[in-house]
């Protein structure tokens, strides 16, 4: 059952998503070629609980860390641990974190230093797929109408659509309908109303649009171990426009200040 937000609930959800924002600038600064995945989520674990919230994804169906941390080929679900970020990679990062009762869900894609042109182009029209798929989500439109906008744009750009993972509603729970493919087309679906909050993330790679999940029972990466990138705000349908309840503005302020990191995606 899809349970619409009054707007008290959803100002929770904003403020909660807000946090995950500020934690993803928290690890912004810090990222670079060397550090330990299991570093950035230790930092992110003090932060989430400094500021009175605890970690969305810590302890969820067993996922032992408080970020997913996922590298190159990775698309979700990383788990961190004793690798070494080096110069090139990609690294899609997701954050939850629960306060107050709702969650908060966001995720961006780190270029560390000098990446592959091929790679930034991948991430830049991801993140667009992530802004125009936003842009549908209003009143009147249907869930297609999201889906139909990201598959559209990133298959006119040459790239593939992972199917098998999707975004989602969320709330009290972290993952509540209704599910939010990035395929689809125009029409279909669950028309969209006022109250509706949900998770929207592009999961995009530069290869084949096939995926497998790794022994370690978490992370999934694409099975032509090509490169894919991931973006996700949590927003709530609005009558006119969307209202994003989540922030990537943290994240660019640090990384104007982190010399480690040459692309900024916005």
């Amino acid at each position: 059952m899809i349970e619409y937000k009054s707007e008290k609930e959803i100002e929770l959800i904003r403020e909660s998503s807000l946090l995950v924002a500020k934690t993803l600038g928290e690890v912004a600064k810090t990222i670079r070629p060397g550090i330990k995945t299991i570093e950035l989520d230790k930092l992110a674990e003090e932060f989430i609980r400094d500021h009175g919230a605890v970690p969305g994804f810590k302890g969820y169906h067993g996922f032992s860390g408080t970020l997913c941390i996922s590298p190159n080929e990775q698309v979700v679900h990383g788990i961190p641990g004793q690798r070494e970020l080096k110069e090139g990679d990609i690294i899609s990062i997701d954050c939850g974190v629960l306060k107050n009762g709702f969650y908060g869900d966001s995720a961006y894609t780190f270029a560390i230093g000098e990446i592959d042109e091929a790679v930034r182009r991948l991430l830049h029209v991801t993140y667009q797929c992530l802004t125009l798929g936003i842009e549908q989500a209003i009143e009147g439109n249907t869930l297609g109408d999201i889906s139909f906008t990201i598959q559209d744009h990133a298959e006119a750009n040459g790239y593939s659509v992972v199917r098998e993972l999707v975004g989602h509603g969320l709330g009290r729970n972290l993952h509540e309908p209704p599910e939010v493919p990035n395929f689809g087309k125009k029409g279909k679906g669950l028309k969209l109303r006022k109250g509706l909050v949900v998770a929207i993330e592009p999961m995009i790679n530069l290869g084949k649009r096939f995926v497998v999940q790794e022994k370690d029972g978490w992370t999934i990466r694409t099975s032509d171990r090509m490169p894919s990138a991931h973006y996700e705000h949590t927003i709530a349908v609005g009558v006119d426009k969307a209202d994003v309840l989540s922030s990537f503005s943290h994240i660019i302020e640090s990384l104007k200040s982190n010399i480690n990191n040459s692309i900024i995606i916005e």
